[in-house]
């Protein structure tokens, strides 16, 4: 049984520097973990990367000779990746043991992830490949100033999670450069009739009943719930690791280590 994230969220959430930071909390613990660049129009990585898209197809070679922009230049990328999951994707998983943890960094264009099929795809082949797979999806904590943008980003969220059917975790990034603790924190355990009374405020008389809808779906009924993420911190990255590895049931399978005790230990007891 393998082990992966499947990291996704918007551009500019933090997810390079969570993969960075997560690649480091790892290997100070002495803790095995491989990160996988999925993402063919990244340049630096200051982490080593396991598997890299850019050796099977780059958006740079993708717009330069086929004439795209980067939106379709992009998905043209994963199209092709779609396309090459029993050949190169294959082979690369080939490299690693059934215990192995990996980590996959999936670029942030948003319709890759919430309504088109190449990335439910792509985690069927890892189920099929014997893989626990989990969806990380990041909000960046600087836009969950108000509730419209906290409805907004729930149901961005919640059309990952049916697309994808996969256990699911959403991390509310960034929380090192919040100011204000408390604008936040309203967010994290919100109170469905003060949320309704705020979007009422913000939206015109005849949306009330969809307002009423939208709570209803992201927080009465537990659709979506964040774990708030500060990278400065090793108890609150250990936290998020932690509620990752109980979706995927990370270790739940490994033989229980029994350490040997010397004689004069025995003797001791």
């Amino acid at each position: 049984m393998g082990y992966a994230q499947l990291v996704i969220g918007p551009a500019g959430s933090g997810k390079s520097t969570y993969c960075s930071s997560l690649y480091q909390h790892c290997e100070t613990l002495g803790r095995s973990i491989h990160i996988v660049n999925l993402d063919p129009a990244a340049e630096n990585f200051n982490y080593p990367v396991a598997m890299d898209i850019r050796e099977l197809i780059s958006l740079d070679d993708v717009m330069e000779e086929l004439g795209f922009g980067p939106n379709g230049g992009l998905s043209y990328c994963m199209e092709h990746l779609e396309e090459n999951l029993d050949e190169w994707l294959a082979e690369e998983l080939d490299n690693y043991l059934d215990d192995d943890y990996l980590v996959f960094y999936w670029p942030g264009q948003i319709e890759l992830f919430s309504h088109v099929p190449m990335l439910r795809n792509f985690v069927e082949h890892l189920n099929r490949k014997n893989f626990n797979v989990c969806g990380v999806y990041w909000l960046d904590s600087q836009f969950i100033t108000d509730v419209t943008k906290f409805v907004s980003g729930c149901m961005a969220s919640l059309s990952a999670m049916v697309q994808l059917e996969l256990p699911h975790v959403n991390i509310l990034s960034k929380m090192d450069l919040v100011t204000n603790k408390r604008d936040v924190e309203n967010y994290l355990d919100p109170e469905p009739r003060f949320l309704l009374s705020e979007l009422n405020e913000w939206m015109a008389p005849w949306f009330k009943k969809l307002n009423k809808s939208l709570i209803e779906e992201v927080v009465e009924y537990s659709m979506v719930s964040l774990i708030p993420l500060d990278l400065r911190k090793e108890s609150s990255i250990q936290y998020a690791l932690a509620q990752i590895g109980n979706c995927i049931q990370y270790g739940e399978d490994a033989d229980v280590k029994i350490r040997d005790f010397d004689a004069d230990n025995d003797d001791d007891a």
